[in-house]
């Protein structure tokens, strides 16, 4: 299999993660990473047995085929394009960028490079929710007519080392964690037609409680409790809560509603995680098989699949398009608030592609 290399850019927390995800794929070689601090950098390189790079040198290099972008969220699109511009494929880590203006012109100038944008999440692509599409599309509950989203806890400021980014723009429940239960919704249902919110910032400072920042007290700048409706294009109509101001709740991640039964989908930010269907002729809830692989973390399996549709001609799934689709939905919820009325969303998307039956491991086409 002709393979693509890749480059990895931001040796953060997530590195590993995608390091040893681009071993799961046949189609996928890391090559090379780079970071501000090239300690970071030589310390992954040795780790994964890559080159370490300066950010210019991979962006020149003709050994690599595909940026890995993990940088910090309020520099994902400048990465990305300038990743593009130096004639990259890129897969960014979520969001797409901070605005829809940044968003928009980062799928253009994919567009213009002729060259793939994918972005994160990438889990819809594991066990969990791929088998959550196939109860959908074989009509075990019907014609979908409804759900919901909860994620709701009480923020990262106890326990992330450096919690204050996720209080500025760019930041906040809805950018950070809203792209897994968003694409996750969009991958079942399609895509959405519109959006009623309210977005309310509750504390003006959080504590933080970590050993690195204790003590401190951080300014909020974006809303962190968010809780509005999801109208979709097929009609079916979902209650989405996304908060970082819950200490507790007992609602499940994603359950959705339809004509004949009902779906708990599990955690969108895993692979994995637990299935189950409601029907009328059993009476109550039933575990549901694994009709996929990947239930285990297997982050970069969106690279691999930009890789596929490199190679093959056909589209990939976590594209630029679904990511600015789902970046619209989430930014409109703050503006639904402040305006006070439902918004259409203007840039809609095509539903992903399942995912075939019968995958050879680390294959993801036919």
């Amino acid at each position: 299999m002709d393979k693509l290399r890749v480059g990895i850019i931001g040796c953060g927390n997530i590195a590993p993660a995608y390091f040893t995800g681009c071993g799961l794929f046949r189609i996928l070689e890391a090559v090379a990473c780079a970071d501000l601090n090239a300690e970071t950098a030589q310390a992954r390189a040795k780790e994964f047995n890559v080159k370490a790079l300066t950010v210019d040198e991979l962006l020149a290099s003709p050994e690599v085929d595909l940026v890995v972008n993990l940088t910090i969220p309020k520099v994902h699109a400048a990465v990305s394009r300038r990743a593009l511009e130096a004639g990259k494929h890129v897969h960014s880590e979520k969001p797409l960028g901070i605005t829809l203006e940044e968003g928009g012109a980062l799928v253009q100038a994919a567009q213009k490079a002729k060259r793939r944008l994918g972005c994160a999440p990438d889990t819809f692509l594991g066990a969990g929710l791929q088998t959550c599409r196939k109860v959908i599309d074989d009509g075990w509950i019907g014609r979908p007519l409804g759900g919901t989203a909860f994620m709701m806890c009480r923020g990262p400021e106890s326990w992330h080392p450096n919690p204050a980014f996720f209080y500025e723009r760019g930041g906040g429940p809805m950018l950070d964690m809203g792209p897994y239960y968003i694409t996750a919704l969009v991958h079942l249902l399609g895509p959405v037609k519109a959006v009623s919110a309210v977005a309310v910032k509750s504390f003006p400072d959080r504590l933080a409680t970590c050993a690195q920042h204790f003590g401190e007290r951080l300014p909020v700048a974006v809303p962190t409790h968010n809780s509005g409706t999801l109208i979709f294009e097929s009609g079916a109509v979902v209650t989405v809560c996304i908060s970082f101001d819950v200490h507790a709740h007992t609602h499940s991640p994603i359950e959705i509603y339809g004509s004949e039964g009902s779906l708990q989908v599990p955690d969108p930010n895993c692979f994995g995680g637990d299935v189950k269907v409601f029907r009328p002729d059993s009476g109550q809830w039933q575990p549901f098989g694994f009709s996929h692989g990947y239930r285990e973390n297997s982050r970069s399996i969106g690279a691999a699949d930009l890789a596929h549709g490199v190679r093959s001609g056909r589209p990939h799934r976590c594209s630029g398009d679904l990511a600015l689709h789902v970046l619209e939905v989430m930014l409109t919820f703050e503006r639904a608030s402040q305006e006070g009325r439902t918004l259409e969303i203007a840039h809609r998307c095509a539903q992903p592609a399942a995912l075939p039956l019968g995958l050879i491991p680390g294959v993801l086409d036919d």
